[in-house]
């Protein structure tokens, strides 16, 4: 929370900027050490590692604390990462969705659906699992009873992780877990997830030899890749002024009448759901109060739309690179939220996360090598649970742009059941910690 050299949004977007440029030019370079580099570390991974160390270092900071005159303590924060969800995603989403074609992503088949669930159960059964091995050796970090019970603000991190930031906060409604104590589950919540991305970001630079391993069949992923790039090498032309603002218009127009909707429907359902007399009910509907959510299901509708019409045309004047740019910001701008030093700041509950995402990793592969399914299956499917509608389309873009759908849909569901699962972990988890 210490007030960073830079505070001014402006000064750290020009910094964010000069670190992807950096990423950029050395991985253009063919000789010498950065296309060795480049060919162990991905440059998605590095684009989200750097603002880490800016944050790391006390040069940025996502959120700080300042001291007047007079004492008195004012909270601060960057605003870059909510322009970059609300504003840059959605758009993204829009300009890489535009050439989909979704009998293709259809085409996918049962393993999408099958790993995102089996991310699923890897969360349900990763908590308690982990309360039960923290308890043998430090029974106090999983301890606690009434609203300070660690299970209860564990509960949480169960709802962030199958859904989001609304089935978090109905994990908190309905358990009640003590809020001055809350932050502590927030900060696992982001330093862990925040690493198992960055191992998922690892791996895409190494998804060849593990879908090797895996055995996987990778035919349907690469035609869709395949049919998206002719489609796209079809129309391709040099792109005018005129063609640039009109990309930009349907990007942002998108992204307008996507929040015009939400503004409208969060409020609407918040109603309806509000109305529900059953508590747990009503808490599992929780995310249809979110503007977030109704944000992103727009703007990809509206893109599935325009993919039907000659607005697709658009991807042969660079349409998905513009989204790939406004990507790669929004990683940025989620790597400046971590503070590497802080991973050692609360040991017991980061140790519980920790143990906690390696049980959902390693289900994860267990499943993926059964049925044969390609990492980019694993890496979204983990991704759509974990990180939700703001990281698993970066997942899968990374793949390809137009995969971006794929996380996109699969993290709308993540929504739909995230309450119910993460109050099944929970059971699960108060009998390990009670009983």
């Amino acid at each position: 929370m210490q007030e960073p050299l830079f505070t001014n949004d402006t000064i750290v977007f020009g910094l964010l900027m000069l670190t992807l440029g950096f990423i950029f030019y050395t991985e253009s370079i063919k000789t010498g050490f950065w296309p060795k580099f480049y060919k162990i570390v991905p440059g998605l991974f590095m684009a989200y590692m750097l603002p880490a160390v800016l944050t790391t270092t006390g040069l940025i900071a996502p959120e700080w604390e300042t001291v007047n005159e007079a004492g008195e303590i004012t909270k601060e924060s960057t605003s870059l990462y909510y322009m970059a969800s609300r504003y840059l995603l959605p758009a993204a989403l829009v300009l890489m969705t535009l050439s989909i074609d979704l009998k293709a992503v259809f085409n996918l088949g049962w393993k999408a659906l099958v790993m995102f669930l089996t991310g699923t159960l890897g969360i349900v059964i990763g908590g308690p699992i982990a309360i039960l091995l923290i308890s043998l050796v430090s029974p106090e970090t999983v301890g606690g009873a009434g609203p300070d019970a660690v299970w209860r603000g564990l509960s949480t991190l169960a709802g962030s992780w199958i859904g989001g930031g609304a089935n978090q906060t109905a994990m908190l409604e309905i358990y009640q877990y003590n809020q001055s104590e809350y932050g502590k589950m927030v900060f696992v919540d982001i330093v862990v997830a925040n690493i198992w991305m960055a191992v998922i970001l690892i791996g895409i630079g190494r998804s060849k030899a593990i879908d090797r391993w895996l055995r996987a069949d990778n035919s349907a992923i690469e035609a869709l890749k395949d049919k998206v790039t002719s489609f796209s090498k079809s129309v391709t032309r040099n792109p005018t002024l005129t063609d640039i603002m009109i990309i930009v218009a349907i990007a942002f127009g998108t992204v307008s009448i996507a929040h015009i909707g939400a503004n409208f429907l969060a409020p609407f359902f918040t109603d309806v759901v509000g109305g529900i007399e059953s508590k747990t009910l009503r808490n599992t509907f929780t995310f249809l109060d979110s503007q977030f959510f109704w944000m992103i299901s727009i703007a990809t509708l509206i893109a599935i739309l325009l993919s039907f019409t000659k607005a697709k045309n658009y991807e042969g004047a660079g349409a998905s690179k513009y989204g790939s740019v406004f990507i790669y910001i929004l990683v940025a701008s989620i790597g400046m939220k971590i503070d590497l030093a802080s991973i050692f700041d609360n040991p017991g509950l980061i140790a519980v996360g920790l143990i906690w995402m390696s049980i959902h990793a390693v289900l994860l592969i267990i499943v993926a090598k059964i049925i044969r399914a390609p990492y980019f299956f694993l890496a979204v499917g983990s991704q759509a649970n974990v990180g939700g509608a703001a990281s698993a389309p970066i997942v899968a873009s990374a793949f390809h742009p137009s995969l971006a759908t794929v996380g996109v849909l699969l993290a709308v569901f993540g929504y739909a059941i995230g309450t119910i699962a993460a109050i099944g972990c929970t059971i699960l988890m108060r009998l390990a910690a009670v009983g």
